[in-house]
């Protein structure tokens, strides 16, 4: 197993560090760019290092330690964003292979935010291709690997993200999220992740369903992180208004006398491994015996909304890759090139019932979910697949077998953490979600940091990279 150095601090760890003069920003991002150098050939999570204005944003930030005048807890702290946030003069590919990759004008709001935070943007990490696989598979970066075990996959679509919070590319990574693409590398790479409630992270281009949060190794990183990328913003139009959580005025969580929802069943998809299903009811359980009420949830969402979610989805790639020129959808990942093909000759009808059934998710899910404070299940049927698959159940002409327990949380716009819960017998990580009322993000992840401290579940070890 590989050492630990500085880039495996958390960030409350590094700016106590800072502030008590035993190491600076300089010296973290060391510790980091040794961590990328080692890991890098192996896991592949980076589609663009920034090594020289890391650097130089480093030197500002040790200056401003050095001199008492921090910009709080982010300063210095190292981080990476996803491929498809914006960052002014860094190409945005969306994890597909282009003939000439565009490169972005402007900065999104999540960058303006952290780079106004001092934070140390080290690089933007890979996607697959649109974003529409679990997996690290892309034709434009090849294959993004776990730094558990490089064997395995990372998840996706916020692939590189996770690679980079599991190998320790500092302790906080940004990601986005359509159907799970936060959660899912989350539970396969032993991480925590927030997808906050839509409108709560602004983006510069919002799209149904869609959101960004953070991805790291314990929920207390997740939260430090949410503290300045949740800042409203005008440029997103569905920007929601400062966090009036309630949770948010309490000092610490307690499960006593909550209501919480015990999901092991999404009427839809694949079935649940019997290890991850007993690994969620043991973590459902530990709430219970600090106090709360626990219940079952039944399914909410079946296999035909399933199937319309995932016709709509290819509809709306077979749209994005018509638009291309014919020599550069050749260049698309054949897999998504199938699967887009799937909406090619949908009616504008058909389209308009699959809009329907998004509705329907959301009317389900919100009202199934109404009743609890929190809702615990599974991300994920399955633990972590090969990492040359492009999906969990790579059958393109199948709906995505997968989603079923977190995709309804993107449409219903609830917010939806991931903190580890556990092991299966080989070894691979089991994540529990834990999803809250819309606006409740702070109760999210306080549950998540209570879950983190109680259960005491030992974080994954990194593969050797020699």
């Amino acid at each position: 197993m590989s050492h630990t150095t500085l880039a495996d601090h958390t960030a409350e760890a590094m700016t106590r560090g800072y502030t008590s003069g035993d190491f600076d920003p300089l010296e973290v991002l060391s510790a980091v760019v040794d961590r990328m150098d080692e890991c890098e050939p192996v896991i592949n999570a980076l589609h663009h290092r920034d090594d020289e204005r890391s650097q130089a944003a480093a030197e500002a930030s040790a200056t401003r330690w050095r001199e008492g005048r921090s910009l709080g807890p982010l300063d210095g702290v190292p981080v990476t964003i996803k491929e498809n946030v914006a960052r002014r003069g860094v190409p945005m590919p969306s994890g597909h292979a282009w003939v000439e990759v565009p490169v972005s004008t402007h900065d999104a709001p999540i960058t303006q935010r952290l780079e106004e935070a001092g934070a140390v943007i080290v690089g933007s990490t890979t996607m697959p291709d649109w974003g529409m696989l679990s997996s690290g598979v892309s034709s434009l970066h090849g294959i993004t690997r776990s730094p558990l075990d490089p064997s395995l996959t990372t998840g996706g679509s916020s692939a590189g993200a996770g690679a980079a919070a599991a190998a320790g590319y500092g302790p906080i990574h940004i990601g986005s999220d359509i159907g799970g693409s936060i959660r899912l590398p989350c539970t396969w790479l032993g991480l925590a992740g927030l997808k906050p409630s839509f409108g709560r992270v602004p983006l510069d281009a919002p799209y149904m369903g869609r959101c960004a949060g953070p991805l790291a190794r314990t929920m207390a990183d997740v939260k430090a992180a949410m503290d300045i990328i949740s800042a409203p913003d005008d440029r997103d139009y569905s920007s929601l208004p400062v966090s009036a959580d309630e949770a948010s005025d309490r000092p610490d969580f307690d499960p006593k006398g909550l209501k919480i929802g015990l999901q092991l069943d999404a009427g839809c998809g694949e079935p649940v491994n019997p290890e991850i299903a007993s690994t969620i009811a043991e973590a459902a359980d530990r709430f219970a015996q600090a106090g709360a009420v626990v219940d079952t949830v039944t399914p909410f969402i079946d296999d035909e909304l399933l199937r319309d979610m995932d016709l709509f989805w290819r509809v709306r790639s077979w749209s994005d890759l018509h638009a291309l020129p014919v020599e550069e959808q050749a260049l698309i990942l054949p897999y998504i090139q199938q699967w887009a093909q799937g909406g090619a000759d949908v009616t504008g009808l058909r389209l308009m019932e699959c809009y329907h059934s998004v509705q329907e998710i959301r009317r389900r899910s919100v009202a199934a979910t109404a009743a609890y404070d929190l809702v615990i299940s599974p991300v994920s049927p399955d633990a972590a697949f090969p990492a040359e698959q492009p999906m969990p159940y790579p059958k393109v002409h199948e709906p995505m077998g997968h989603i079923g327990f977190t995709m309804p949380y993107n449409m219903s716009e609830q917010p939806a953490g991931t903190v580890l819960a556990g092991y299966t017998k080989d070894g691979r990580t089991i994540g529990a979600q834990i999803s809250g009322r819309r606006f409740a993000d702070e109760l999210v992840m306080a549950a998540g940091s209570w879950f983190e401290q109680t259960a005491g579940v030992p974080a994954p070890g990194r593969a050797s990279m020699s």
